[in-house]
């Protein structure tokens, strides 16, 4: 029995030694892809190819590989994480891909995401947004309730639960035409907002957050949709609505207080 054929491909990756200089693509060729592997692991091999050649390696970021961490943040072929849906970079795998095709694989494009070395980017304003207000806090002054005695409707938890998968590696900033975090920041205000440890500091929450995502520099939504489509965690636009909701009430008590 022959073996099975690997794929001969053409890669044109973005190279952009930092923030400073000017990027551009670099073309490479790779041979006897396994259809089997990840498109993470063909990049592997492709930097065990340049280094074997004295040149440098392509910088990619990862870490857990299992469509979790949200680390593995590719724009691939025009579009986030690649051709195949609901899935991260480090879940694609090379069968999706045709023996002879050219791939063309880049960073995120966002201002408010500044490359740091070619494919990979700063996504630190997220953690900023984070920082103002994506927690709850703990009471410690001896009378705090036990979390597990308060009682959620299945639906809210269900809600809160589904908003919280968000694992925030930006594919919906990357895709959207302006830019904007509004998906992501509306699912960090919606897994707090539907559940009674979290409506405490709510007001204070999605103002510090929305004020946050503002000074990063990321773009407004104008309702296309594409960051719900290309979400790999399958993030509703309906978190939107909600965050929306929570700031005007949020500013109308504000402003009335």
């Amino acid at each position: 029995m022959s073996a099975k054929k690997g794929l001969h491909l053409t890669l044109k990756i973005w190279r952009q030694k930092n923030n400073k200089s000017k990027g551009q693509f670099e073309t490479y060729k790779i041979s006897d892809v396994s259809t089997d592997s990840s498109f993470l692991e063909m990049l592997d091999i492709l930097n065990e190819q340049l280094i074997n050649e004295g040149k440098d390696p392509v910088a990619f970021d990862h870490d857990c590989r299992e469509g979790i961490c949200g680390m593995c943040s590719l724009y691939i072929n025009g579009r986030a994480h690649g051709p195949d849906t609901g899935i991260t970079t480090c879940q694609l795998h090379m069968r999706h891909f045709k023996d002879g095709e050219t791939i063309h694989i880049e960073p995120w494009r966002s201002a408010a995401f500044p490359v740091i070395k070619d494919l990979v980017v700063d996504r630190s304003a997220f953690d900023r947004v984070m920082a103002a207000g994506g927690f709850v806090s703990v009471n410690t002054s001896g009378n705090t309730l036990d979390a597990n005695a308060i009682p959620v409707p299945k639906e809210d938890a269900d809600k809160a639960m589904d908003a919280a998968a968000c694992i925030g590696c930006g594919a919906c900033v990357a895709t959207c035409k302006n830019g904007s975090a509004m998906l992501f920041v509306g699912a960090k205000v919606s897994q707090f907002a539907l559940l009674p440890q979290g409506r405490i500091e709510a007001k204070r929450r999605v103002l510090n957050m929305v004020k946050a995502m503002d000074e990063e520099g990321f773009g407004n939504c104008s309702n296309t949709g594409a960051c719900e489509v290309e979400c790999p965690k399958g993030i509703s636009l309906e978190v939107i609505a909600r965050m929306n909701r929570e700031y005007t009430v949020a500013n109308i008590t504000t402003a009335n207080s």
